[in-house]
Order: structure tokens, then sequence, then C-alpha cells
């Protein structure tokens, strides 16, 4: 098997703080993501939305669409009004080859807030946790006919950050459900990246190679600080540059015969993490560690 390395341009400007690399064109992520040796990027804010030029820009600088963001409100609407709010985001992903959606429910959540500390987020109730399930299996089986399939990324300040909630939400949806498996979020909310790809290895749709800082991610926990100050601190970093043992969960991910996307992701200062240099290292490190793993 071979899965392809890509990227997610929070390295070079970050959608949720427009300070961080705001300045930085979308030609300058693209043609460093090459240079670096990637196969493609996730979207971001500065990409063309419509399939033609979103085309055009990518294979200028030989790089493929991998995946983009999308913020869900399943406990506020109903799955046709969930599916209408979809549409465009899913035809454009569709129409580029995109095989998956990273897709967040962001009802109450507090991680785009540098006010908010991450204490505050909201907590559902069980009887909550089955209606978000049984509206997101229904999506998920409309976005598979599009042949695009629901990846669910558990985030900090949302209502599915730790191992629990991870657990509950693939209890209460069928397998037109995926998981992204993000190692620096589940790593963040005190969770085992290894222990959940285990358990859900053949629910798992796509990877966010993301590190920690041990020492930086104490003093967040400490401070209970908000998840963009946490990102300002430098809690994150490239994978290979942190603490998340990579080699048994990438080993975990090969003996389930993963095909799908390895995403470096590590939200952090451009001004203070040269991007280029970072994106090398994240690159360099998992094609090494994952062409070992049999990945």
């Amino acid at each position: 098997m071979s899965c392809p390395i890509g990227i997610n341009p929070l390295t070079w400007t970050n959608d949720d703080m427009p300070e961080l690399g705001g300045d930085t064109p979308l030609e300058t992520c693209l043609a460093e993501a090459k240079l670096a040796g990637y196969d493609g990027m996730e979207l971001g804010n500065k990409f063309p939305r419509e399939p033609a030029p979103l085309r055009e820009t990518m294979a200028r600088h030989g790089l493929r669409v991998v995946s983009g963001w999308y913020s869900a409100n399943l406990l506020a609407r109903s799955v046709d009004d969930e599916w209408a709010a979809i549409a465009n985001h899913l035809s454009l992903l569709a129409s580029c080859g995109a095989t998956a959606m990273v897709f967040a429910e962001t009802t109450g959540c507090v991680h785009g807030d540098r006010t908010a500390k991450l204490g505050s987020r909201r907590v559902l109730a069980a009887a909550e946790m089955e209606a978000l399930g049984a509206r997101m299996s229904q999506l998920g089986a409309r976005m598979a006919a599009r042949g695009v399939r629901l990846a669910y990324h558990h985030h900090m300040g949302t209502v599915i950050q730790t191992e629990t909630e991870i657990d509950a939400l693939m209890a209460a949806t069928t397998p037109d459900v995926g998981l992204l498996l993000d190692t620096g979020h589940l790593t963040y909310a005190g969770g085992d990246p290894l222990r959940v790809a285990k358990r859900h290895a053949a629910r798992i749709a796509h990877v966010h190679c993301k590190d920690v800082r041990s020492i930086e991610l104490a003093a967040a926990k400490t401070a209970d600080l908000s998840f963009l100050e946490a990102v300002l601190s430098g809690v994150f970093t490239v994978p290979g540059d942190g603490a998340v043992d990579y080699p048994p969960i990438l080993a975990t991910l090969a003996s389930a015969d993963y095909r799908g996307w390895l995403v470096v992701e590590a939200e952090q200062d451009p001004a203070r993490a040269h991007p280029l240099t970072y994106a090398r290292k994240g690159h360099d490190y998992l094609r090494r560690t994952a062409s070992a793993a049999g990945l």
C-alpha cells in the first residue's frame, strides 16, 4: 500500500488568527509545499472556491486537493438543512478528487475564541450524543453516495474532544461516519492516539499528524488556556518534533490496510516557526517513519 502525504496550510497561514501569516500569498504556501515534497494540500480560506480555478491552481504546483474543513451545526438544525449548507463544499471536494471531508460539529464550540478557556466548552448529555449520531449517520450516507467520506474531526474546544467522546460518537453512528484521527488534538485532550487507532482502525478515514510539545502542553492545561492562546504558546509542532510516538500508530494503520492521506498539520506562529523549515521537517520524518511502518 502507499499513502500520500499532504499538509495543511496552517503551517503558513492561520484561518482562525489572520494575523498569523495573513500576508503570505497562497502561491507561496503551494510552492513551498511542493518544494518540501508533499503530494497535496488541504484547503483554507485563501483557496479558490470554484472547481475549475481550484484545479488549475493546484495543477500549476503539481499538488492534489486533499480535503477541506467543514463546520457543522447538526445539533441545531435538521439533516436536510445541513445537507443544503454543505452542498457547495461537498461539490467542490468531489469535483477535485477529494475522497474525504474534514467534518466537525461546531455548535457551542469555543476553539475559535481567543478569550474562551477550553474548560468552558459544551459537553453533551447522552441523549444529545445519540441525536447527533443519528443525524450525522444520515448525512454521512448522503455524502458517501457522492463519493466523499465524512471524516469526523475530534477537536479541542468542541463537543467531541476526549477519547471517551470519540468512543461515544463512533458507537452512536454507522460506518458511513468515518473518524479523522488527529494525534495532536487527542494527546492534548489526555487521550491515547495509539489506543484509539487500535480500537477504531476500521473507521479511520483520514489522519492529521500533529505533534505536541510536552512542556507547553502542561503549561496550557494548568492555565486552562484558550485553544488559540495555546497555539500561540507553541503547544503544537510537526510530527517528529514533539512527544507523540508515531511508529506504533503508523504500524497500526498499516495493519488495518489504511489507504488514506497522512496530513502534516501544526498550528504555529510562522514568525517563530519558519514554514518551509518545519514543512520539510514534518514531511521527511513522516515519509521515513510511515515507510518503515509499511505505509
